[in-house]
């Protein structure tokens, strides 16, 4: 069996075996594939796509490249959340406290932000002494222990898909959904989780712009998981509009423990509490929407869901007191705040260039080795479609480089509207997609 053979074959359109796509995974992560053979394989699956049998191939075998979680000692199921990405998005960090208060191991791989999106581990380091580096044995007592634990992907957990992923980065060939689906799903079903839900965004600050783009992937990844034997369920979200009203990592894990609080409402705590609810309905934990719902709703009210995130930051070397000292995480030198021009209502609030700005600021990473300044970054003062006055506070602006402010003020302008009507409020929530179909939500 030849690589250029296997590049022929798909450039043609032809669809591989099972046998030829773990010769590809498996030759290309012990090095006997060039890259250039596997960037060509990448960018013929590109233009040919794939039939969903190769896709589950191509998935199992980006899995067995290399270790497996085994969650198998845990009690009861475990369940496993994923979003694509998005700006002013720090659900993880209610989510899992929420779902373990309700008495669901989860145990969460979760990775770092690149580009314009946040990540999660970024994130949770703002908190003095979080180490997100646990050892896998440390990892699995912890959840035993506490019920949860969120911490870096090891690197030998699905290694393929990192050398993948550089390629494609480099090669003009990360949007491709079946390469998408397998890079997702893969490490999903690597780190053990006998459930999984996915949050599936599209829109102008998503990597998926479309929401029939963000069907069409969410159609794919919930089929892999029914193949696989993992039951898994696919939210399409709206993202042309931030989440939250923070964008930057210390700044969200601030609006976080405010939901966590309860002290905060909004689209943010909305979609933890439907993706939360999905969560236990998949794993029997409530018998039906209402009664898991309301059931996280209490866990926020009680304050169980922020003790379990206490819990989690003390077992993971961190201060828990920043519960409620906000005080504790870093802060910017300067704040600028940006105020309404006229009044009106807010007619644009752009994802993409929001989190474009807080990148400018440090709060982002163009490449994986970039550094970051944990306590940069946005927070809105004003929700989108709702009433301003003039001189009202739109955002403050947290930098520590005074050089970029200027640069800053001009790219938002950009990125907000003040309009005399006010505008349409699209849905948050698009489609439930499930084994049994999709199902449009708005």
């Amino acid at each position: 069996m030849r690589a250029v053979d296997l590049i022929l074959k798909k450039r043609e359109g032809h669809a591989l075996t099972k046998k030829e796509i773990v010769y590809l995974v498996n030759d290309y992560t012990q090095g006997k594939i060039p890259d250039y053979q596997m960037a060509a394989f990448c960018m013929a699956v590109f233009f040919q796509g794939m039939a969903k049998e190769e896709i589950v191939n191509l998935t199992m075998a980006m899995v067995n490249s290399g270790e497996k979680m085994d969650l198998a000692n845990l009690p009861g199921l475990k369940v496993d959340k994923h979003s694509t990405g998005g700006v002013a998005d720090s659900t993880t960090l209610i989510l899992a406290p929420l779902v373990a208060a309700a008495g669901v191991p989860v145990a969460k791989m979760s990775g770092r932000g690149l580009g314009h999106t946040g990540g999660t581990l970024d994130k949770l380091e703002s908190i003095p002494g979080f180490s997100t580096a646990l050892l896998k044995d440390d990892f699995l007592k912890q959840v035993e222990k506490i019920n949860l634990a969120i911490a870096g992907q090891s690197k030998d957990l699905v290694p393929v898909d990192r050398k993948m992923y550089g390629l494609r980065d480099v090669t003009g060939t990360v949007d491709s959904l079946p390469l998408i689906a397998a890079s997702i799903m893969s490490k999903k079903i690597a780190a053990g989780a006998d459930k999984i839900v996915l949050d599936v965004k599209y829109g102008r600050g998503a990597f998926l712009k479309t929401r029939e783009t963000a069907l069409k992937l969410g159609e794919i990844m919930v089929e892999i998981g029914e193949k696989v034997s993992r039951e898994t369920i696919a939210i399409i979200t709206n993202m042309n509009q931030p989440l939250g009203m923070a964008v930057g990592n210390a700044l969200e894990v601030k609006e976080a423990l405010l939901v966590l609080q309860n002290k905060k409402r909004g689209l943010l705590r909305d979609l933890c509490l439907y993706l939360g609810t999905n969560m236990l309905i998949l794993v029997n934990r409530v018998r039906n929407f209402k009664e898991g719902y309301h059931l996280l709703e209490e866990l926020l009210e009680n304050g169980k869901a922020l003790e379990k995130f206490a819990q989690m930051v003390s077992e993971q070397g961190g201060n828990p007191q920043v519960i409620n000292d906000f005080s504790l995480l870093p802060q910017a030198k300067n704040q600028y705040v940006l105020k309404a021009s006229r009044t009106g209502y807010l007619g644009k609030l752009d994802a993409l260039i929001l989190g474009q700005t807080a990148m400018l600021l440090g709060a982002g990473r163009s490449t994986k080795e970039s550094s970051i300044d944990l306590a940069v970054g946005l927070e809105i003062h004003v929700p989108f479609a709702e009433s301003i006055k003039k001189g009202d506070p739109l955002l403050t602006i947290h930098y520590n480089q005074q050089e970029k402010l200027a640069v800053v003020l001009k790219q938002l302008a950009t990125a907000i509207e003040i309009v005399e009507f006010p505008p349409v409020k699209e849905p948050l929530l698009g489609a439930r997609i499930t084994k049994a179909g999709t199902e449009l939500l708005f």
